[in-house]
């Protein structure tokens, strides 16, 4: 669920980050215990909790008119059939049973979509009769280039906000933000300026930037968007939805928010790997590999394409690579349909290779039958020993020393 300006702006960083994403729902909470004004909602799932919600709703703020909304981390919901408004309780009732338990298909999903497991009912803000309500545009990021945070910002809110970058990239403007220094007066007043407003409206939008600023170094966010960020015809300004993304490096430090992990929005696969201390991300390539060390998985990867293959994950074994671990991994791996081929490259540093070899080979006769070669290259603490095993093992795996040794092996298994 990275936002659509953070890839429009940022889509060349390679730098590896890896994101926990919350609910529009959950990071709305998170947000209301910053002071910042959002719209109200409750979250429900399954309809008779939709249809207590909404009466709950009318109760506290009179609200005429409910939005159902899927929770799903993806954007590109309302294109997709995921935001709906409903102008009774027995419409509500007809939206929620319909939008809980659907595939929801957006932009960000692709064609296989996700399923919505939950929705958030919310009051209307856009109340009948008032004139003049407006929608902009505001998200806060680091941009690592400069070593700054920066706010994008744009008079321009709502769902077309990536054809506004395209086309009139002048009406997105960003201000950075000294680490440092923290968010300084002038700049969220200069936010409040380019946006167009004045008066209560322009009070409200400079308290609202700095509230969201906090929230954002608050909670070690790497993300937050709010789009629409919404200006009522009385002035007032709200969050009327919230994307947040948190830094997982940072979330030892707040357990509660990493309590609010949605595992059913993640990848399986990546899932099961968590559980075993596993560094994993799915790739749409033929080639599985399995190494120690996220510098030596990069170098494989180009290896693996060198080789006229394409690599089918990233997985990070770790510095204590053994048995279970490589178990683990073969299974993981062994689960893409895709894999033709799995390389094993370790560099026996912290683990001696001789180790791996024989977790190597236990793995491979616990698992049972395995169709695809492996080529397992050792370099490193006992690197001839861990060959030895290997080749004496009687299995189908092929082993190497050098890198271009495994290599050239890949390309040998790819083109039988």
């Amino acid at each position: 669920m990275i936002n659509s300006l953070f890839i429009y702006f940022y889509k060349n960083d390679k730098t590896n980050i890896i994101y926990m994403n919350l609910h529009e729902y959950q990071a709305k909470e998170v947000l209301h215990s910053f002071g910042v004004p959002v719209q109200r909602g409750i979250v429900a799932h399954t309809t008779e909790e939709a249809v207590a919600a909404a009466q709950k709703l009318q109760a506290e703020t009179n609200t005429p008119i409910w939005v159902v909304k899927a929770q799903i981390h993806a954007g590109g919901r309302g294109k997709g059939g995921g935001v709906k408004l409903a102008k009774s309780l027995e419409e509500l009732r007809e939206r929620a049973d319909a939008m809980i338990g659907m595939n929801l298909v957006t932009k960000q999903t692709g064609a296989e979509g996700k399923k919505v497991h939950k929705v958030l009912i919310a009051e209307d803000v856009y109340l009948p009769g008032e004139s003049e309500p407006k929608e902009f545009y505001l998200s806060m990021l680091m941009d690592r280039g400069k070593g700054k945070n920066v706010i994008i910002y744009s008079t321009e809110g709502g769902v077309d906000i990536e054809t506004v970058a395209e086309e009139t990239p002048h009406l997105v403007h960003k201000e950075w933000v000294d680490i440092g220094m923290g968010l300084l007066p002038f700049q969220a007043r200069k936010i409040a300026y380019n946006l167009g407003l004045s008066g209560t409206a322009f009070k409200n939008m400079v308290k609202f930037v700095g509230k969201l600023y906090k929230a954002y170094t608050g909670i070690d966010a790497s993300m937050l968007e709010i789009n629409p960020l919404f200006k009522t015809a009385s002035d007032q300004i709200i969050a009327v939805d919230a994307k947040i993304s948190l830094d997982e490096s940072a979330l030892y430090r707040h357990k509660d928010l990493a309590e609010l992990r949605d595992v059913l929005e993640e990848d399986p696969t990546e899932v099961e790997a968590g559980k075993y201390g596993l560094n994993f991300v799915k790739l749409d390539g033929n080639v599985g590999c399995m190494v120690n060390g996220a510098g030596l998985a990069m170098a494989t990867m180009d290896i693996i394409k060198l080789s006229g293959g394409e690599p089918a994950n990233f997985l990070d074994v770790g510095g204590k690579a053994n048995a279970e671990t490589v178990e683990a991994g073969f299974r993981i791996i062994l689960k893409d349909p895709n894999v033709k081929a799995i390389l094993v490259n370790i560099f026996g540093g912290i683990v001696r290779c001789d180790r791996v070899a024989n977790g190597v080979v236990q793995a491979y006769k616990n698992i049972g039958e395995i169709n695809v070669p492996i080529i397992v290259r050792l370099q490193g603490t006992n690197a001839e020993i861990a060959k030895k095993i290997i080749d004496e093992s009687g299995l189908e795996v092929h082993s190497a020393i050098l890198l271009k040794e495994a290599a050239e092996k890949v390309a040998e298994v790819m083109a039988s």
